[in-house]
């Protein structure tokens, strides 16, 4: 079997390499020969498209499954230089977590020296420190022992914008929390420990669907779906198809009562956008994967969306 990969080049010419292939090469066995011809192209950066304007192939697709004939042609794409999802999401979740220490002890030393001599801090600055260090904290321990990637690589200019992203949204929540000057919530502990607890469940719920959905991935079978268990944090499965990212949710808006301030707030906001994107996505992808999946759940708030 032969397969013509077309590589663009700076000038935007198009080299052509025919490969001998078996039939049930996949496409990660073409990205992995085509390295051998040409080594200046890491398999982790091609990508491979049946069409030049047509999506990237999974690396598990068989290659025979996708030739009308003895000959296939695949197109090549330089996806820029990759970095696995283990280290992106280490390097998101630990800078935020640095990040928000180093406002909270005042090691940048960006308030006014007088300011901070005449201030004592609300036992609420205290808490929103412990809150947002337990929930990153979990979140690096979740990616070392809970998440699998299979997926294993993004680009590094993804990662790049989404610590820009989170980072930036970090420093300006940190600012705020810890300034000298931070007014407290309006009704004091009657606003900050109902939060505070609500926040706790939710992190807790987030861990627990976690668990759930990486059982049921690491099964190796497509067969069936996430089912709630006797654990009451998985009974949300019932009504939606992402609880987890349903808690997340939760966390945020728990940590934005919890603070009363305007920066957790917009970044409450921007969090729960995307995680409703994600979560349609995904709801769409198991309505489709599944026939007999339940009516009755929603995407990510129960019977809402």
């Amino acid at each position: 079997m032969k397969s013509f990969c077309g590589e663009t080049g700076p000038q935007t010419n198009v080299l052509l390499h025919i490969l001998q292939i078996l039939p049930s090469f996949t496409v990660a066995d073409v990205k992995h020969k085509f390295h051998k011809i040409c080594p200046q192209w890491h398999p982790s950066r091609v990508g491979l498209q049946l069409e030049c304007t047509g999506p990237l192939l999974n690396d598990t697709k068989v290659v025979k499954n996708l030739a009308a004939s003895s000959i296939v042609t695949l197109y090549f794409r330089d996806l820029g230089t990759q970095i696995s999802w283990i280290t992106v999401f280490l390097t998101e979740y630990t800078g935020r977590l640095l990040i928000y220490l180093l406002f909270y002890f005042r090691i940048l030393n960006l308030y006014e020296t007088e300011e901070i001599n005449h201030s004592r801090r609300h036992p609420v600055v205290h808490l929103a420190c412990i809150c947002h260090s337990l929930h990153h904290i979990k979140q690096i321990l979740e990616t070392l022992f809970v998440h699998s990637f299979t997926n294993g690589n993004t680009a590094l200019k993804k990662m790049l914008k989404g610590c820009a992203f989170y980072w930036g949204f970090t420093m300006w929540m940190a600012y705020y929390i810890n300034h000298p000057l931070y007014t407290p919530p309006s009704f004091g502990n009657r606003q900050i420990i109902p939060a505070m607890v609500c926040f706790l469940v939710c992190g807790a719920g987030n861990y627990f669907s976690n668990v759930a959905l990486v059982q049921v991935h690491k099964t190796g079978t497509r067969s069936h779906f996430v089912k709630p268990t006797y654990n009451p944090f998985t009974w949300l499965f019932k009504l939606v198809s992402c609880p987890n990212y349903t808690y997340e949710m939760g966390t945020w808006i728990s940590f934005t009562i919890m603070t009363q301030t305007l920066p957790v707030a917009v970044f409450a906001l921007m969090v729960s956008l995307q995680l409703i994107f994600w979560a349609q996505r995904k709801h769409c992808k198991y309505q489709k994967d599944f026939k007999n999946y339940p009516s009755c759940r929603t995407a990510m708030i129960p019977l809402i969306l």
